[in-house]
């Protein structure tokens, strides 16, 4: 089966519909997401919309987390960022379609198992808020033993908008130096991280997603441009968005 990874839209619209119109080309056989659908973007409740109709199953997020309860310990942009999503799920006037949502991001999992693959948000250990860094791999071999000790035998991750693939040896691999296709059949353990549909952290702005192929043992990455110069304009049109949110998405940070 083919398995299409996406994670971290963060009410892109654009860049969601971008990556949904790729995987569809690709004729996958189903659709993931990680969580973070919601937070810093100006379409949150059409982004909720597409991954509620498209993915079969989508996990809790801690910026889905902060819009359904409180924002914790967040920036001042991203706290204000919760607040403001929140505001715009609640401006539904179809009271059916609001219930509706709010039952949706309610019933987000945690965490789940898809075969093999124990899957979280953040880390195994704290599915919704640890982040898994790269140099993590080098420099925190305590908490690295930690987390592949609470992994079966695989597992996938998002959270950090950094694609790539930690091993148990252990070590980080980003795509690139895997030209952008990873074989696990013979892995003992090994963690994807498919990277962010609508935010990239790693100093490229092209959305970044996964596909996982559990018949060749194979994840092969993708990187694809998106208007990210539209996004930008509706947050600055946006007085309860930060421009800075808009900004960073311009230098993949």
């Amino acid at each position: 089966m083919r398995t299409a990874l996406i994670s971290d839209i963060h009410g892109n619209l654009e860049a969601l519909n971008r990556v949904l119109e790729a995987i569809f080309d690709q004729k996958t056989d189903r659709i993931v997401c990680l969580g973070d659908t919601l937070g810093y973007g100006p379409n949150p409740v059409e982004c909720v919309d597409l991954i509620e109709e498209h993915c079969e199953w989508s996990l809790l997020g801690n910026h889905d987390y902060g819009a359904l309860y409180e924002p914790t310990n967040f920036n001042a942009a991203a706290e204000q960022a919760a607040y403001w999503t929140r505001a715009q799920f609640d401006a539904e006037e179809d009271t059916e379609v609001a219930a509706k949502r709010w039952e949706f991001l309610g019933s987000l999992r945690v965490r789940t198992q898809m075969d093999d693959f124990l899957c979280v948000h953040g880390t195994p250990r704290r599915p919704i808020n640890e982040y898994l860094f790269p140099d993590d791999a080098i420099n925190s071999p305590v908490k690295m033993k930690q987390i592949f000790e609470r992994i079966p035998k695989y597992s996938m991750s998002g959270h950090t908008h950094v694609p790539g693939i930690f091993t148990n040896e252990p070590e980080f691999y980003p795509p690139d130096e895997l030209d952008y296709s990873f074989s696990y059949k013979d892995e003992e353990k090994f963690i994807i991280n498919p990277g962010s549909v609508g935010q990239p952290r790693d100093l490229d702005p092209k959305l970044s997603y996964a596909v996982l192929d559990d018949k060749k043992y194979t994840v092969d990455f993708y990187r694809l441009d998106y208007d990210i110069d539209s996004v930008r304009d509706k947050i600055y049109a946006i007085p309860d968005l930060s421009n800075w949110l808009g900004d960073r998405l311009l230098e993949g940070r």
